[in-house]
């Protein structure tokens, strides 16, 4: 039996993310600019500043950093009257930058007061996130939470309920936990920590509807620390609601560990079609950039292939052939290059950020990967003549040597990017 035998009449491997999960459409707005969330909406990036609100002039610097970085949506602390009272000097500070990000506060605990005694805030603010867990006990809980409620109905906001492991609602934790005593099998005591979860999220939500919220204008979110019970809630959260839901892995951790649980538990979500908007929340580490969290957001939905930000390097890990540090320098520095020149690039440039670069360190798969990419360059590896083949759209354009090899490949990459998403340009007809 020969290979055509094999496949024929068999159907190509399935290739890509489910589909979707069908869910409401919440818009975001401030201004003009109104950000949809769910619904037929891509995937939309969100991020957390860690400056003190009370400041409004750090606290807007880092909003628009976030913002400049690709994060759609930004929240904010609002936790005492003196944050809550800088809330609307900083919405105009980004006005008058011409930062037009919505903003979202974030409330525990005090947000009825804070929200009812600073109406600027509330108005200010383009959403609102209520954590039911930590708005008070028994009956002022649920006078808190209606409060809340009618102040967002009142101003026209949106909310995202958002139900956290570290502070679940204790009553209806211990409601779940005595239904489950009561089953002839019981479940484990994690499951049934899962299980209040979902439940809180949905039934405040549905209470939220009964106070006179419009459905479409809720977001719901579970968040805990463990990428399996990640999964685990989200799953159920999809199968029981169509609000849209906002993924992240809550106190992910520092540096690569941060980066790679919150890979995990998102790109599983995503690849099952769940999922509407995201933030990776990483814990910076001393004197680090902010920004990282949404990169990171980024890099996850356009590796995955649901979204495109940013031109993406395709570089080679290096081996034995590859003693030289000079692939790995430029790979780095036309990648940077790449992500800062696109802030004048979005505008200019329709479509640039589909575009695909490859910095090949050697003959073994140099040339063939640079083929691929859109322009490639293949350096040449230890042994190797001390030349660098640059190919365009697949064929082989130039060859350049000597030490300004980073600069003129730079300078080709700027020349492809203006003949082809430039104004009047034609798109190149090599299938790619």
């Amino acid at each position: 039996m020969n290979a055509g035998d094999r496949i024929s009449g068999t159907a190509p491997m399935a290739v890509g993310a489910s589909p979707r999960r069908a869910s409401r459409a919440l818009h975001v707005a401030w201004g003009a600019r109104s950000v949809q969330v769910g619904g037929n909406a891509p995937v939309v990036v969100q991020s957390m500043t860690n400056t003190d609100t009370e400041d409004a002039a750090a606290t807007a610097m880092q909003v628009a950093q976030l913002a400049r970085a690709g994060s759609e949506l930004v929240r904010i602390t609002v936790n005492t009257s003196a944050a809550a009272a800088a809330v609307a000097p900083l919405r105009e500070r980004l006005d008058r930058i011409g930062v037009d990000v919505p903003l979202i506060g974030d409330f525990h605990y005090n947000g009825h007061k804070l929200l009812a005694e600073h109406p600027d805030c509330a108005q200010a603010l383009s959403k609102y996130r209520i954590n039911p867990g930590n708005v008070g006990l028994g009956r002022r809980r649920e006078d808190n939470f209606a409060q809340m409620i009618e102040i967002a109905c009142r101003n026209g906001k949106p909310v995202r309920i958002g139900v956290n492991w570290g502070s679940l609602d204790q009553t209806l934790l211990a409601r779940l936990m005595d239904e489950n005593a009561a089953r002839v099998q019981p479940w484990e005591a994690q499951a049934v920590l899962r299980e209040a979860l979902v439940t809180s999220a949905i039934e405040n939500a549905e209470r939220a509807v009964a106070l006179g919220l419009p459905a479409d204008a809720i977001c719901l979110s579970a968040k805990v620390s463990q990428v399996q019970d990640l999964i685990a809630v989200y799953g159920a959260l999809a199968r029981r609601c169509d609000w849209p839901l906002h993924l992240g892995l809550t106190e992910a951790g520092m540096g690569s560990k941060g980066i790679v649980a919150s890979t995990a538990a998102l790109a599983v979500l995503l690849q099952q079609g769940i999922g509407d908007t995201i933030r990776v929340s990483l814990t910076p580490e001393p004197r680090g950039d902010r920004t990282r969290e949404v990169v990171v957001a980024q890099e996850i939905l356009q590796t995955m292939g649901l979204r495109m930000f940013t031109p993406q390097v395709v570089a080679c890990p290096g081996c034995g052939r590859t003693s030289s540090t000079f692939f790995q320098e430029l790979a780095a520095a036309i990648q940077g290059w790449l992500r800062e020149s696109m802030l004048s690039w979005k505008g200019r440039y329709p479509g640039v950020e589909s575009l695909q670069v490859a910095v090949m360190g050697c003959v073994v798969n140099g040339p063939g990967e640079s083929r691929h990419a859109d322009i490639g360059i293949s350096l040449p590896g230890s042994g190797e003549a001390p030349v660098a083949p640059v190919f365009i759209d697949g064929e082989r354009s130039v060859t350049l040597k000597g030490e300004r090899i980073a600069e003129e490949f730079q300078a080709i990459v700027s020349d492809y990017v203006e003949r082809r998403f430039g104004a009047g340009a034609r798109q190149p007809t090599t299938g790619r």
